[in-house]
């Protein structure tokens, strides 16, 4: 009944915010409030709040309470983008073609961490523009974490603004790179072989679990980064 108890706990809150309803900041009631709410004793509620916090969803802070944890981005000068709801608000029409897709093992000790021990869903598709291609996406989700993905018609909804919704991720790290186009990339990308491109490399967490690695292939001309920082101390 206790464990049973707890998970509801968890989940209900784990709902909160990753609807939005509770963002990042937003107090967890305390624990007293969590008891008289649920009827339970605060050991319950202790379990609930320290499995939140381990996958990265909540900070506990001694004395002041419980907060809805900001997410973690290893990068100076990015979020984690969705091209679909970036291209829309551009006024332009945007489509995903999804060109391959496949369930497949792990391949060296990189892609063992994704998969966490079970398969990993391979895809490969293509974002575009007003009809023009955008980028490329090479991407690969561990079954293990969103073992629903392996359902899921990308060719409907694409693989990014899904994981965004279903698998929210808590922390994440960025590689940004340049390089040029190879005959297969120039081909896909409607450019001549050998053009300047951008790569963006990102992976994401969930607390500590490995959820998903991308690439995502720009044009040069397409694509751009922009930051906005602050004077430091450090000049």
């Amino acid at each position: 009944m206790s464990a049973t108890l707890h998970q509801r706990i968890r989940t209900e809150i784990e709902d909160q915010i990753l609807s939005g309803a509770w963002p990042p900041g937003h107090r967890v009631p305390f624990e007293h409030e969590l008891m008289a709410t649920y009827g339970c004793a605060r050991m319950t509620v202790n379990k609930a709040l320290s499995a939140l916090a381990q996958d990265g969803l909540v900070e506990r802070r001694r004395r002041a309470g419980t907060f809805v944890a900001r997410p973690k981005v290893h990068s100076a000068v990015l979020d984690i983008p969705d091209l679909r709801s970036e291209v829309t608000r551009r006024g332009q029409p945007y489509a995903f073609r999804l060109i391959s897709v496949r369930r497949r093992a792990a391949k060296g000790p990189a892609e063992t961490e994704l998969a966490g021990g079970g398969a990993l869903l391979e895809l490969r598709g293509l974002h575009l523009a007003a009809g023009r291609p955008l980028a490329i996406e090479d991407r690969l989700i561990s079954l293990a974490v969103a073992p629903q993905a392996a359902e899921v018609d990308f060719a409907q909804d694409p693989p990014g603004a899904w994981l965004l919704e279903h698998v929210p991720w808590t922390e994440a790290e960025h590689r940004i790179s340049a390089l040029n186009a190879d005959a297969a990339s120039a081909k896909l990308l409607e450019i001549p072989r050998g053009t300047a491109c951008l790569a963006v490399d990102r992976r994401t967490w969930r607390g500590a679990v490995h959820v998903t690695q991308v690439r995502q292939l720009f044009p040069g001309e397409a694509y751009d980064l922009v930051a906005r920082f602050g004077a430091s101390r450090g000049g």
